[in-house]
């Protein structure tokens, strides 16, 4: 019944919030590296924000860790904006960006696969009880509030888990991005590739003497196993890249000079939206018109919802199909993460050619660093990979603490 009502509620707010609804002005609006006219296109406008995944507080679900808190209202905001920033690169990876949404029609087997990543249930990849036990390993109790630079280092480390997707995250640390230590990562051997993916993504061993690409034309019974590899990620040397650059672009308060190099994110076409929100209280931003700031809002408490692996998911509650969040971005707090999505080198390429363009040459005070080369007093490079055992991230909170090293915290300050 309570699945029912939240329905409603969802479709109610529709109407409750039209008269918020996008302001009747001719400057364009930027939804991660779309462009729109908000008079003429309206109607995709509200098709693009309704398609990306929308992830709230949840409540209801199995007890975190067995004895943990069973809801994360009002601690696990920045933890459900990673999701959504992440879904958001699962999405473009497995759909491309121009897919869309749509109540009522059937879905892709993609589309449902990635909703499975991310069901409140402890065997789910990138679960709020996944992110809460392996945020242990960064400082963090299952609980406490989170900020963006966190969130982004325990995506990394749950990344690795994922072979479904093999997707590589990369994080930036003393806000330079550094080229070389990106292609090495993103050109690694195809991880995983003696694990068949379950419908969450994780890995299960494959029998001995069986390659991926013989287990693509097993069968079990008269149903054909899931391919765990498709043809171009078999043949392709580039993982899909998330990259996530955490920045603190002023001390108390966002500085002005960086407002215009923060629309230019929203404007490339490898966009994949920004962490970030007000004191201790986590958005996931997707782009801008004028001077304010689009955001889709974690902040609706709704009821976990059951599902069995490999069945489809109710999924009209993972979509916000109220109208577009707004705020100005002078009210933003300084810390922030963004993220870009680069599927192919290509892509990578593109993305670097557009910083240097658009933000490294035309600002005078700069986001952030981009090199071609690792620095030399930097310690040496060493991409992440998964540990060589067959069990699930949040298992190896004690190990990975060894294995992976954190940056510097970016916590949101109090005003």
């Amino acid at each position: 019944m309570e699945a029912v009502l939240a329905k409603y509620e969802n479709q109610i707010n529709v109407f409750s919030e039209y008269l918020e609804d996008l302001p009747d002005t001719d400057e364009p609006v930027w939804i991660l590296g779309e462009c729109y006219n908000a008079k003429t296109e309206k109607t995709e406008l509200l098709s693009d924000v309704h398609s990306r995944l929308w992830f709230t507080y949840r409540k209801k679900f199995s007890p975190i860790g067995g004895t943990g808190p069973s809801s994360d209202a009002g601690w696990g905001c920045m933890l459900r904006c990673g999701q959504m920033i992440l879904a958001q690169a699962l999405v473009c990876s497995q759909l491309g960006r121009a897919w869309r949404w749509k109540a009522d029609a059937g879905q892709p087997e993609e589309y449902q696969r990635i909703l499975q990543c991310f069901l409140d249930r402890k065997d789910s990849c990138y679960s709020i009880h996944q992110m809460a036990q392996m945020g242990v390993g960064e400082g963090k109790s299952v609980g406490e509030w989170y900020g963006p630079n966190t969130v982004a280092q325990v995506l990394k480390k749950l990344a690795l888990f994922d072979d479904w997707n093999s997707l590589a995250v990369y994080v930036s640390m003393d806000n330079t991005v550094v080229i070389e230590d990106i292609k090495k990562q993103c050109r690694q051997e195809s991880r995983g590739s003696r694990l068949r993916p379950r419908p969450c993504g994780w890995g299960e061993p494959f029998a001995s003497g069986v390659t991926p690409e013989q287990a693509c034309s097993n069968t079990h019974g008269n149903r054909a196993t899931t391919c765990p590899l498709s043809q171009s990620q078999l043949l392709s040397d580039w993982r899909p890249l998330l990259l996530v650059i955490p920045l603190r672009m002023g001390i108390n308060h966002i500085n002005p000079v960086y407002i215009q190099a923060l629309k230019e994110c929203f404007k490339m076409p490898q966009s994949c939206g920004v962490l970030g929100g007000k004191p201790n209280l986590a958005y996931y931003f997707i782009g801008f018109v004028g001077e304010e700031l689009i955001y889709l809002d974690p902040h609706t408490t709704q009821s976990a919802l059951e599902s069995e692996a490999g069945s489809g998911v109710d999924d009209l509650t993972y979509h916000c199909l109220r109208s577009p969040r707004r705020m100005k971005i002078t009210n933003l707090d300084p810390s922030v993460a963004l993220g870009f999505f680069c599927k192919s080198e290509e892509d990578f390429d593109g993305w670097c050619n557009l910083v240097q363009q658009e933000i490294q040459l035309k600002r005078n005070l700069r986001m952030f660093e981009l090199v071609e080369n690792h620095p030399s007093h930097w310690p040496p490079f060493v991409p992440p990979s998964k540990p060589d055992v067959q069990t699930t991230g949040a298992e190896f909170i004690e190990s990975t603490d060894k294995l992976f090293e954190s940056e510097e915290e970016f916590e949101i300050l109090n005003v």
